[in-house]
């Protein structure tokens, strides 16, 4: 009840107005201080130039997928970073509906594992290409034989020995693959709280979509987390290797979309001539060859 003036102190409030010994603008309140929501359930550990970074990583690595894994397909295929995002490990692992194809990577020398979640028709796909099938998926998921399993393996180490090479500006990895589950209950080795960077590529092999999903738990990457920021991995690719350095920015530069027009020059016809042009007519421009 302290806040409620009494009757005295507002007839004193009214006569201090009224005489102009207060000045009404001294009285507005004070501006409040901006307040961030925090949400204790999802730490903010990964920021916007961590996964900023990722996704440049993965876009190398994304080139070299496309490079490397026609030779074992023997089809062509196109790989994209689809996204780059910090979730809980129990909002990616939800997320899997049994038959999956996980590949659990040991990233030595940094502890603990990094998963690479394949999507199931890919992985179909895959193992017709390897028999000499079209690639075709099958018309509904079913479990993965142990042949199949094999055969999915190969692929698969194929993609994790690929990863040294993108993140080597950061930290010199050996990755290797330690298993393949096809259980999504079987990969639960950490905290379904914890803090994952998850990436996302899309995979095009011929006709057939399927994501790739890579998930990074922050406690794997947190001893390299100050050197995942663009201005330390260029400036290491720079002092390493100019030429990748180049590869590097012209990579962010065609990714800009910049207007294009080409102006040969004009010519006037009557619309009877126009009416008229048939494959191989030539119209006379008002340009010159050597202007152009």
């Amino acid at each position: 009840m302290g806040d409620v003036l009494s009757q005295s102190e507002i007839d004193s409030l009214l006569r201090a107005l009224s005489d102009g010994e207060l000045d009404v603008d001294e009285m507005k309140d004070a501006p409040e201080k901006p307040v961030k929501n925090y949400d204790f359930a999802r730490p903010s550990k990964f920021s916007k130039e961590h996964l900023r970074t990722l996704e440049i990583i993965f876009e190398h690595y994304g080139r070299l997928l496309s490079t490397n894994l026609p030779v074992y397909l023997r089809k062509s295929i196109q790989v994209e970073v689809m996204s780059a995002e910090a979730v809980t490990y129990s909002e990616f692992s939800n997320a899997l509906s049994n038959p999956v194809l996980l590949g659990v990577v040991d990233m030595e020398p940094l502890s603990g594992n990094i998963i690479i979640e394949v999507a199931s028709n890919i992985g179909y796909a895959s193992v017709d290409r390897m028999l000499g099938g079209s690639g075709n998926p099958l018309d509904k998921n079913r479990d993965f034989s142990e042949i199949e399993l094999l055969i999915i393996e190969r692929i698969v180490s194929v993609c994790v020995e690929l990863l040294s090479e993108p993140w080597h500006n950061v930290l010199e990895i050996h990755p290797r693959l330690e298993r393949i589950e096809t259980n999504s209950q079987f990969a639960q080795f950490i905290s379904p709280s914890e803090m994952i960077a998850l990436v996302t590529l899309n995979l095009r092999l011929g006709d057939i979509e399927g994501l790739m999903n890579i998930c990074l738990p922050f406690m794997t990457l947190e001893p390299v987390m100050d050197k995942l920021n663009t201005k330390y991995w260029y400036s290491s690719i720079k002092k390493d290797n100019e030429e990748e350095y180049t590869e590097a920015i012209q990579s962010l530069i065609s990714r800009a979309p910049v207007p294009i027009k080409a102006h040969l020059g004009k010519s006037t016809v009557s619309i009877q001539d126009f009416t008229n042009l048939q494959i191989g007519d030539i119209i006379r421009l008002d340009t010159k060859v050597d202007t152009l």
